[in-house]
């Protein structure tokens, strides 16, 4: 509950207004049965007067009632959508605060699904509660009362029909709640479908996978719709039970009532039996809105779980404890000491295994090896994408531990393997690297990444739009916009994760050209599957699943890593056999 309370305290107002207005409009409902039977009563000896004070009455009750209504949905309204308003930014901003390690644990598709319809089941829930918190349960009581006061002993129905109804609701929730919460990981799991397939369309046509996709998707969409079946029959068998109960109680009464009628003379009159029976509708029709409330809960409880577990998910990186809070990257000297790492911590098989080496401010540093080496994961501990489990990692003779995340990553530009690039401008895409560059700057960074070429071919230049994932430019063109995007932030070490591997050797020389010449105050790390991008390095480190297998130029590794001189030989005879 303490979670929840973040979110109603400063719409406190709205939510205690609304079940006021509810409230009032809960007395008008209670009070017009009692008008009616008034006039019914005395309908012979009425006289007009009597009767039209009545009427003004049951018409000042009626505008009461609805501006009670008016209020309680107005309230309602506000309380609810700023309500989810709050939580779901305060779920994208923890989602945001999550390392891979936290992203790892929850599905892309999965995380939507919390932030957008799980969101808005409670929003729903809410809204829905405001109004009829008090309006049931209040027009319930009311009417009671009121149906007591007019025959105690015909009053005696409602021990038999209020526990029914409350046995039945015990057990459709009893039913619905794993029954909604099975609906909504269907749901994630569609989301999750839907989100590949759009994503890698390309890879989907080219791959000639159409058919096999749409099965894989009406696989999931049958799940959905049979899990949203099952939890929907207990919607559908509510209403029907319900007015089961309503109009066997109703019966009853009319029975009990005309009898009364029967055998004792003006024992109960019309009135009051009208007045009677109306109470009966509000008593019972009360309970079947509260059933349906508590229904509605039990999906409102599964999203409330899954949301909540967003929240209290435990970030593994964080730099509260960072002991050097103003401190910056000033020279790009870094070192890892004794350094393993997993990805699952509950696998013996480490994917970095006693990592230990230095590199010198302002050096270029190649690092190659087989696929699956661990090359990627080496260089992701330095910006604390993940954290190693033993070990440490220096920058400048600091931890990076004790650096704050936004200061260790504005001194380490990193281009990842996945080359993303977001909606917009390309120099919108460009400024991300810095929102204050200007055109001069921007331009230099593109130049840098050999990308003003063939951005200034486009008719519109560095205005010219990006779609979505970057889908309308080459996979060669995506890699240099990223580098200079990384370029502009201006950072004491860059690192390269194969963010070269689409581009045409000539251009990667010139890139690489361009990087010894004009960025020789920084630390530059470069991943490469060709041996070509790292030779002329001024250190190469080569791993092998996991270890470092061999570490120092090219000349010394040619003699003695037997890995690396495989990667080269390898390499010279595939370039000997495509030249001859």
């Amino acid at each position: 509950m303490k979670i929840w309370k973040k979110y109603i305290k400063p719409y406190k107002k709205y939510f205690i207004l609304g079940p006021i207005c509810i409230l009032v409009e809960v007395i008008g409902e209670v009070l017009m049965p009692k008008y009616l039977s008034m006039i019914l009563n005395n309908a012979s000896s009425n006289t007009p007067e009597y009767s039209v004070q009545i009427m003004i009455l049951m018409i000042l009750t009626a505008v009461m009632m609805l501006l009670g209504g008016v209020g309680g949905a107005y309230y309602g309204a506000k309380a609810s959508v700023n309500f989810a308003s709050d939580l779901r930014g305060d779920i994208y901003k923890k989602v945001q605060t999550f390392s891979f390690t936290n992203i790892d644990k929850f599905s892309t598709g999965s995380l939507v699904t919390r932030l957008t319809n799980d969101v808005t089941q409670i929003q729903s829930f809410i809204n829905t509660l405001l109004r009829i918190s008090l309006r049931a349960p209040g027009m319930m009581i009311g009417a009671l009362i009121m149906a007591i006061i007019l025959r105690p002993s015909l009053s005696l129905v409602f021990v038999v029909a209020i526990p029914a109804v409350i046995i039945f609701v015990i057990y459709i929730i009893y039913l619905g709640l794993p029954r909604f919460n099975k609906m909504q990981m269907n749901l994630d799991q569609l989301n999750t479908t839907v989100q590949e397939n759009i994503t890698n369309q390309r890879v989907v046509k080219s791959f000639v996978r159409k058919n096999h996709e749409i099965i894989k998707f009406s696989k999931v969409n049958d799940n959905l719709k049979n899990s949203s079946k099952k939890a929907l029959k207990i919607m559908i068998i509510l209403s029907p039970v319900m007015t089961l109960i309503l109009n066997l109680t109703i019966v009853f009464v009319i029975w009990m009532g005309a009898k009364m009628s029967l055998l004792e003379f003006n024992a109960m009159p019309i009135g009051d039996l009208s007045a009677f029976i109306m109470y009966c509708n509000q008593i019972l029709m009360s309970l079947m809105t509260i059933t349906v409330v508590i229904v509605m809960s039990s999906r409102s409880i599964a999203s409330q779980r899954r949301i909540k577990e967003i929240l209290i998910e435990d970030v593994d990186i964080m730099d509260v404890y960072a002991k050097h809070k103003d401190y910056i990257v000033k020279n790009g000297d870094i070192e890892f000491r004794n350094v393993s790492f997993r990805y699952y911590k509950q696998n013996e098989e480490k994917v970095l295994d006693n990592i230990n080496f230095k590199i010198k401010e302002k050096s270029i540093v190649g690092i190659i090896g087989p696929t699956g080496s661990g090359k990627t994961s080496l260089v992701s501990l330095i910006t604390r994408l993940y954290d190693p489990d033993q070990g440490e990692i220096l920058i400048d003779g600091i931890d990076v531990k004790d650096y704050t995340l936004v200061h260790l990553r504005d001194g380490v530009g990193m281009v990842l393997q996945n080359n993303t690039l977001f909606s917009g401008s390309i120099e919108d895409n460009i400024k991300w690297g810095n929102q204050e560059a200007n055109d001069i700057e921007i331009i230099e960074a593109a130049k840098l990444a050999q990308a003003d070429k063939f951005i200034v071919d486009f008719s519109k230049g560095y205005k010219t739009k990006i779609e979505q994932g970057g889908n309308n430019i080459s996979g060669g063109q995506k890699q240099r916009l990223c580098i200079a995007r990384t370029l502009l932030k201006h950072p004491k070490i860059i690192i390269l994760d194969d963010s070269m591997s689409a581009v045409d050797t000539a251009t990667e020389k010139m890139i690489r050209t361009a990087f010894k010449n004009k960025l020789k105050d920084v630390t530059k790390i470069i991943i490469a599957q060709r041996i070509s991008s790292v030779i002329d390095s001024d250190q190469i480190i080569v791993l092998d699943e996991g270890k470092i297998v061999g570490q120092g130029n090219h000349e010394y590794l040619m003699n003695i890593s037997k890995v690396y001189k495989e990667i080269y030989d390898s390499q010279i005879e595939i370039k000997e056999d495509y030249c001859g």
